[in-house]
């Protein structure tokens, strides 16, 4: 690895012009960065991702091997990515443009939607990750799920389509699943770290 400024960058990525490279970032083997993303301080790149133009990532990102970074979105911090996930940004899928006389451009259009995942959010090995979706604070998505809907903050996702079967914790553990529902007003407090958090109207409430 060629350290230069806290930045850790392996020998065989390739960085292209105009990449912004946060403090403490870690760059690994054979990764592929596209012009103008901007990696926030302190995060990892895992081995064989890629990582398109002008995409966003922020502080405090593990990045798995072999993840698929597509052009509009947008990490926020403290994320974590898992080994073989794909995200997706195409509305009309098609090797062809649209008259059938030439492949469709790889550049953004109008018809290309962004996916956002919210601070905290956690993304299990091999999932797939659809087209213009918010993925909410600090939500988990199970691994291998296949996402097509935006996921409320802290909820646990699985399966194809993935659904919430139940909520998390900030520090990852369940705190209750779906098929038991906590009552109207009830006070959660995780086993693990002690926050806690209130169920109402349907959503889940951090305490103070």
């Amino acid at each position: 690895m060629a350290i230069v400024d806290s930045v850790r960058v392996h020998p065989t990525a390739l960085v292209e012009e105009g990449v912004q490279l946060g403090e403490g970032v870690s760059v690994w083997d054979n990764v592929h960065i596209r012009r103008n993303a901007r990696i926030g301080a302190n995060t990892s790149i895992g081995e064989k991702s890629y990582i398109a133009y002008d995409v966003v990532i922020g502080p405090n990102v593990k990045i798995n091997a072999f993840v698929y970074i597509c052009a509009g979105v947008t990490i926020e911090e403290m994320c974590m990515i898992s080994a073989g996930t794909v995200f997706t940004n195409d509305r009309f899928p098609r090797s062809m443009n649209k008259e059938l006389t030439a492949l469709e451009t790889s550049d953004p259009t109008e018809e290309t939607l962004s996916t956002v995942m919210k601070r905290g959010a956690t993304i299990g090995a091999n999932a797939t990750i659809g087209p213009g979706i918010m993925l909410g604070e600090f939500s988990m998505i199970g691994m291998g799920s296949v996402v097509t809907r935006d996921v409320p903050p802290n909820a646990l996702v699985i399966g194809n389509p993935a659904r919430v079967v139940g909520y998390v914790c900030v520090c990852g553990p369940r705190l209750f699943s779906l098929s038991a529902p906590p009552a109207e007003g009830q006070r959660i407090v995780c086993h693990r770290c002690e926050r806690s958090y209130e169920w109402r109207n349907e959503q889940l409430h951090a305490k103070d």
